[in-house]
């Protein structure tokens, strides 16, 4: 099974309400960034056969420092209006937050965590857009309760 985490502008990324990014979004995001490709599909050698997954938004990290170019990949997969990752370490948590800075969404654990710049989570913080962008001005002591 696994555990997901998503690029999302919803309240929750499993909402079926709220702003969704578009593929078109997806899309042209990894056409200006050099360390992604678009591929639509993944294959994959099982004791059964090939495994071949296809989806019109799925993409691979290039630049993720496990990556091999016949086993281990970071994948990303639009679906819904978010991007998802499969059990994603904290290498290509980091990398989701400065895409999710891009895009104007946040990145948000299947039980709600969010995830800072670093690809830590941070749970009692808010679960507001751009939570976790640099660009963010840092709250002095006193903010944290307003």
């Amino acid at each position: 099974m696994g555990y997901d985490v998503h690029l999302t502008r919803k309240e929750d990324d499993f909402d079926e309400v709220g702003q969704q990014i578009s593929i078109e979004e997806w899309k042209k995001y990894i056409s200006g960034d050099s360390e992604m490709r678009l591929d639509g599909f993944a294959e994959a050698e099982t004791s059964d056969g090939t495994l071949r997954v296809e989806s019109e938004g799925l993409a691979v990290w290039l630049a993720w420092s496990k990556h091999e170019d016949a086993g281990d990949m970071a994948w990303m997969d639009y679906y819904g209006g978010n991007i998802t990752v499969k059990n994603p370490d904290e290498e290509m948590l980091s990398k989701m937050c400065r895409i999710s800075c891009l895009l104007q969404a946040k990145v948000q654990g299947d039980e709600g965590e969010v995830y800072d710049e670093n690809g830590k989570s941070n749970w009692q913080d808010s679960k507001e857009e751009g939570q976790n962008c640099k660009e963010m001005a840092p709250q002095k002591w006193w903010q944290f309760w307003m």
